[in-house]
């Protein structure tokens, strides 16, 4: 095998149409003396070519494209964004051929992560069962976290049921994010409320499992970063429009210049790190609320969740933190 490039190298897994956090993070490596070299997902395999050889006791790994060629073992730390496996496997391959082409591209690409001897954030096997929300839930119910009352089902009754027990409302949102398309054009599925008329109407769930919890009524919404034992939280007032009350998503773009710091109660933040200690995650975006009374009321983790905007409304100093946690374990892996 290579020896260690005399500069930390950082590998970023990622797509081309990612966003700008892949540049800031990028510069922040250069800026902090490293190396960092992105593979977009979606060019392989007909535009990148990865080659893993083993022969008695050798050991090699390239990574060649038109931007650069890299030996894997240089690597020291790998920075698991985004993956979008195929897209440059052409459509019009014969449907099961192409269903092959694009397992076969994923299982190689996922083998050569997993065997990189580096610092991962995070590792894959990680971000998988930390997606989890029942998960989630319980470690954070050990760790001292509030929560709104919740209900995973695909059980009508038992969302009927439910529904009685909150009396300030309820909401309905997916275990996991998905977009429907129609007619060529993506609609994100938000956060919703429940009414007396969606209760008559849940036949489908029976199909299509999902999570109901009590509204809990919001004087902030908070998103907070969580990058190694560094917090970074920042406040949003979602109850200006009717339009992002259930979800700010909805008007993302209008209110990006609106969020504004805010510092968490170190018992809250405390929490916050006892339970990605639990997940074993070093990287992760938390959703909270915060009530009209002072309670901050946890809604889930994303582990691989976004932050880019972040960095440019109110200016959080992310992806020099995220840059500083891959070269610091990078020099020391």
């Amino acid at each position: 095998m290579s020896e260690r490039h005399p500069r930390p190298v950082v590998l970023i897994i990622t797509h081309s149409n990612d966003n700008d956090s892949i540049a800031l993070v990028m510069n922040a490596v250069a800026a902090q003396g490293g190396m960092a070299y992105r593979f977009d997902t979606n060019r392989f395999p007909a535009d990148i070519r990865l080659s893993s050889h083993y022969s008695g006791e050798e050991e090699r790994q390239i990574i060649a494209c038109e931007d650069y060629e890299l030996d894997l073992s240089t690597v020291s730390a790998v920075w698991y964004r985004r993956i979008a496996i195929g897209q440059c496997i052409p459509e019009a391959m014969d449907r099961q051929l192409r269903r092959a082409a694009v397992d076969q591209s994923r299982a190689t690409l996922h083998g050569m992560i997993a065997s990189l001897d580096a610092f991962h954030l995070d590792p894959v096997h990680r971000l998988r069962r930390a997606d989890n929300k029942q998960l989630q839930l319980k470690i954070a119910r050990e760790v001292g976290l509030t929560f709104p009352r919740t209900l995973i089902t695909n059980a009508p009754d038992a969302v009927r049921s439910f529904a009685r027990e909150c009396r300030q409302g309820m909401i309905m949102k997916t275990l996991s994010s998905f977009a429907i398309y129609e007619q060529c054009e993506q609609k994100v599925v938000f956060t919703s409320a429940v009414h007396d008329k969606d209760l008559e109407r849940l036949d489908d769930l029976r199909y299509c499992p999902a999570i109901f919890q009590e509204q809990v009524p919001k004087a902030l919404e908070l998103r907070t970063t969580i990058v190694g034992n560094r917090v970074f939280t920042a406040s949003i007032d979602s109850q200006r429009s009717e339009k992002t009350s259930v979800d700010w998503r909805r008007d993302g773009l209008g209110l990006l210049e609106e969020w504004e710091p805010y510092a968490l109660p170190p018992e809250v933040e405390n929490g916050l790190l006892r339970l990605m200690h639990a997940l074993d995650l070093n990287y992760g975006a938390a959703d909270f609320i915060l009530t009209p009374d002072g309670r901050h009321c946890f809604l889930e983790v994303n582990p691989v969740g976004e932050f880019f905007w972040l960095e440019k409304h109110p200016g959080l100093p992310l992806s020099g933190a995220i840059a500083d946690l891959l070269v610091a374990n990078g020099r020391g892996s």
